[in-house]
């Protein structure tokens, strides 16, 4: 079969499309013939040596995947392999697909639309009539996001890097989106949020995180699920104790375990998907012998939701 492999650490012409075996798989995995893999920003932090954990050398990138399972569609969640015709996936991180629910939505709502769901409801457990502030709200868990909390009855203050992605975001229901790439951030948030955000999602660290930081009202509380400026950002805890904040991790690998959790999320998430209250967004498609231009582009941020491998090119 044919896979994506990189065999050392570096830019994205490390990654080498090559044949090699098909993985095996024991009893609590399921073989996938793979129709999309996910790309996502977790995918370049591996690449570049910079993930929370280490893989071993050769490795096979890829942490999400739709296809075909013993006659049945499915998605799942892997830790690594998806960027190939064949993978595998623990039973536990495996769901069944509708047929109602195309290949490119399925996708979508795997690792992205589970984390967005649980980013909100799981760890920050969004209330109605709450302000939540929503970043790269037109990529892939963003655009998700906004959608989501809005579902849930919040305010949604959304930050995106260019006109066009602020628009998108405005289209997707966000009531007042900022300039995530304005001189003056922290003040335009602050005038978003008006008395302060309840709840925030943060994934760029730095200056962002502390922007961010600051438009939180007391006993405001931050999910943290990636760093895509800076993965070191200090805190001083003099400054959650005076103002009440509060500030989680969160790593979509925690719930591997947890499978009715992960049922939980999407089934909720296709039934928001058949009522029109979550509209995925276009999923930019490329062939498994581009994933390295997949991976530039989504750092360059290029696209707007989600990026994808086909396999069959």
């Amino acid at each position: 079969m044919r896979a994506v492999v990189m065999e050392r650490y570096g830019g994205p012409e490390v990654l080498q499309v090559k044949d090699v075996p098909e993985p095996g798989v024991e009893p609590e995995h399921r073989r996938i013939e793979v129709t999309r893999a996910g790309v996502n920003f977790a995918d370049l932090l591996v690449r570049e040596d910079d993930y929370l954990t280490g893989v071993p050398l050769p490795f096979v990138p890829g942490n999400e995947v739709v296809g075909r399972s013993d006659g049945e569609r499915v998605a799942a969640l892997m830790r690594g392999g998806g960027y190939a015709q064949v993978s595998r996936a623990r039973l536990a991180t495996t769901f069944p697909v509708p047929d109602d629910i195309d290949d490119d939505t399925a996708l979508a709502l795997t690792l992205q639309g589970q984390s967005a769901w649980h980013l909100l409801h799981t760890v920050l457990r969004v209330r109605s009539g709450e302000t939540v502030i929503v970043p790269a709200a037109a990529g892939g868990v963003g655009s998700l996001a906004v959608q989501l909390a809005k579902r849930a009855g919040a305010r949604v203050v959304a930050m995106a890097g260019s006109p066009e992605k602020r628009a998108f975001a405005s289209e997707l229901g966000a009531d007042a989106v900022v300039d995530s790439r304005s001189g003056s951030l922290a003040a335009d948030l602050l005038e978003a949020v008006g008395g302060g955000a309840n709840a925030a999602l943060e994934m760029t660290g730095g200056d962002t995180f502390r922007a961010t930081m600051d438009a939180l009202a007391p006993l405001g509380r931050m999910a943290v699920y990636g760093g895509a400026e800076s993965m070191e950002t200090p805190v001083d805890t003099r400054e959650l104790m005076s103002t009440g904040k509060g500030i989680q991790g969160f790593w979509l690998p925690l719930l591997y375990g947890k499978s009715e959790l992960l049922t939980e999320a999407a089934d909720d998430l296709f039934a928001a998907v058949r009522s029109g209250d979550l509209r995925v967004p276009p999923v930019t498609v490329y062939p498994l012998t581009e994933a390295a231009r997949a991976q530039e582009d989504l750092r360059a941020r290029r696209t707007v939701g989600k990026i994808a491998l086909n396999p069959a090119t």
